[in-house]
């Protein structure tokens, strides 16, 4: 007979029956859809496999074709089931103690902080209780990595970089914090020479002697300061040090369409509870909802684990982030603004802090496939401080 591992759930019982008209009670079975299976005769009788639900029908046509039968072997869950009430102490001792172990296994019991200094490392632990992220909460009711680690770099100022990683039932924490140059030492000889051409606007010199004076045209290689100081009579050659600042100019070419659609998040949110087994999702909450029009889907589920085993188990939500579609346009006038605001920010990223743009002056401006485009130049004051080493013989 197919698919008799289902009959399992319904329970099975084996069945003997003696007496003369034992094959008409099995084809009685059969003609009363009565599923029987491994029919075998063992001397004198014939036993086979019924289901729990069908004991009544197999006695009533017991008594009609001259039979006995008897009850031999019961198996299948609803046993097992009425077997675990008679030892519901057991059970419920092995229910609880699955229970208290499953609760454990997604317990938090360590947090390990590495690469970070003992005050920055004492903001990382205030700012994770602030989070609920704290040992001997559950795993579910805490915020997922990518979260903690982005909260905790635009939290903590201290911070260049935090890598989040939970093995286990630990959150490992791997730190980077911003550090402060460290002031450069000057040991051996060298020169200050320019890094490239400018216009010197500011001029401290703490060690060595002035090749330039203020507002002087230098070339990329000039020397600026020399580490060679004293007279002819008494040279000295020293690690010349000092602070150079000089005005550079730079060409940019930006474009900036003046018609743009794109997507924003309007800031609302409908939350969807599931249930997760294996494959299939099982909501639990979060029902009566009206879909958004245009949305984005952000999932976060969590697995189940017991002791060092990931289950085919899960629980966790869907964020459904509702959309908009946003349609800009700029005048002539606007979209040359922000071109040069763009320009602006694309340079300073690519100069540095230190730097700072001192003017700006469009060459050429044109309209064309919905673009506004511009050549601008730049006037930027920069540090063009480049150190060289002074070699025998100069």
């Amino acid at each position: 007979m197919k698919n008799q591992w289902t009959h399992f759930f319904y329970g099975v019982i084996k069945v003997t029956i003696t007496g003369r008209g034992t094959e008409r009670f099995i084809n009685d079975c059969i003609r009363k859809d009565v599923p029987v299976w491994n029919v075998r005769r063992e001397e004198g009788a014939v036993s086979f496999f019924i289901r729990l639900k069908d004991v009544h029908a197999i006695r009533a046509a017991a008594r009609k074709n001259e039979c006995k039968c008897s009850l031999k072997k019961v198996s299948g869950l609803p046993f097992l089931i009425q077997k675990a009430l008679k030892n519901s102490g057991f059970v419920i001792g092995f229910a609880l103690f699955f229970t208290v172990i499953l609760l454990l296994s997604n317990m938090i019991w360590g947090i390990d902080i590495k690469g970070a200094k003992p005050s920055t490392e004492h903001l990382i632990k205030k700012e994770l209780d602030a989070m609920g992220v704290k040992v001997g909460k559950l795993q579910f009711f805490t915020l997922d990595p990518d979260s903690i680690q982005k909260n905790l770099t635009n939290n903590i100022k201290e911070l260049t970089w935090v890598g989040v990683e939970l093995k286990g039932t630990n959150y490992h924490f791997e730190v980077v914090e911003k550090n402060e140059p460290e002031k450069i030492t000057y040991s051996s000889p060298q020169n200050i020479v320019a890094r490239k051409k400018a216009v010197i606007t500011k001029m401290y010199v703490e060690k060595g002697q002035p090749a330039v004076s203020i507002n002087e045209h230098v070339k990329k290689g000039q020397l600026l300061v020399s580490g060679i100081i004293g007279n002819d009579n008494n040279k000295q050659k020293v690690a010349a040090k000092a602070e150079i600042l000089g005005e550079t100019w730079y060409r940019s070419e930006v474009a900036v369409p003046i018609h743009t659609t794109f997507n924003v998040f309007s800031g609302d949110d409908k939350r969807k509870y599931y249930l997760e087994l294996g494959s299939w999702e099982l909501q639990v909450w979060g029902f009566k909802q009206d879909m958004f029009k245009e949305f984005e889907v952000e999932k976060d589920i969590r697995s189940v684990k017991f002791l060092n085993w990931n289950l085919p188990i899960g629980y966790g939500k869907k964020i459904y982030r509702e959309k908009e579609v946003v349609k800009r346009s700029y005048t002539s006038e606007e979209a040359r603004t922000a071109a040069l605001e763009l320009g602006k920010k694309e340079l300073l990223n690519e100069l540095g802090e230190e730097a700072e743009i001192k003017g700006q002056k469009v060459l050429h401006q044109t309209n064309e496939n919905g673009k506004v485009k511009l050549t601008v130049l730049y006037q930027v004051i920069e540090n063009i401080v480049k150190t060289t080493p002074i070699v025998q013989g100069d």
